[in-house]
């Protein structure tokens, strides 16, 4: 039986919130449906379409939460050792471990199911930015003649590179063209690209 309301709008929000989270972590974003959701916290559907409005802007709520955990993730890396291309690799190897031990969050931030078709709100669009503010000073750390631009370019086009093979590596393509070893090839693959935008600027 639903509850009477005892939590603020705000407090039944993060219920919301962090109930969706509990079952895409277990089950995946298949599984999150608004009675699943609702059935977890005791609160009726009326009261999620009342905060939410619909099943998007919860996800996309949800995708900013794991963009930010990811972020805070490969924030642990140390920019201001004296190997920013170590750094670069052991970034590389947190986004793998936490793709490994977040899949069905992590997964969630690429399901072209769940792309807004309106674009990125501005606020989204900011936090992709901070997931990606310490490899691009990395980048412009080992190329300081290279514009803020091209250091932008570089760091993402690097990890489109990562992200696919993190990809290939845990839904067990790798092992069908014969790679079975994933942290060696996120190295190789790092090593190269950075030994290739060296020697271009």
């Amino acid at each position: 039986m639903a509850r009477r309301s005892e939590h603020t709008q705000a407090e039944i929000k993060g219920m919301i919130l962090n109930a969706a989270e509990s079952i895409v972590a277990k089950e995946g974003v298949q599984a999150l449906k608004v009675r699943t959701i609702t059935a977890d916290i005791g609160y009726t559907v009326g009261t999620f379409y009342m905060i939410y409005g619909g099943l998007n802007a919860l996800i996309q709520e949800l995708k900013g939460r794991i963009l930010d955990d990811l972020a805070a993730e490969l924030q642990g890396v140390n920019v201001d050792d004296d190997d920013p291309e170590q750094a670069v690799i052991d970034s590389a190897r947190r986004y793998l471990m936490f793709a490994n031990q977040h899949y069905h969050r992590w997964r969630l931030l690429f399901d072209p199911q769940q792309t807004d078709k309106d674009g990125l709100p501005d606020w989204y669009q900011q936090k992709v930015d901070v997931l990606f503010a310490n490899i691009e000073c990395l980048f412009q750390r080992m190329t300081p003649e290279a514009t803020e631009e091209q250091a932008r370019q570089g760091a993402r086009a690097l990890w489109s590179g990562v992200h696919g093979v993190c990809v290939l590596s845990l839904t067990g393509s790798l092992d069908a063209v014969g790679i079975n070893t994933i942290e060696q090839t996120l190295d190789l693959l790092v090593q190269n690209f950075l030994y290739g935008w060296r020697h271009r600027h």
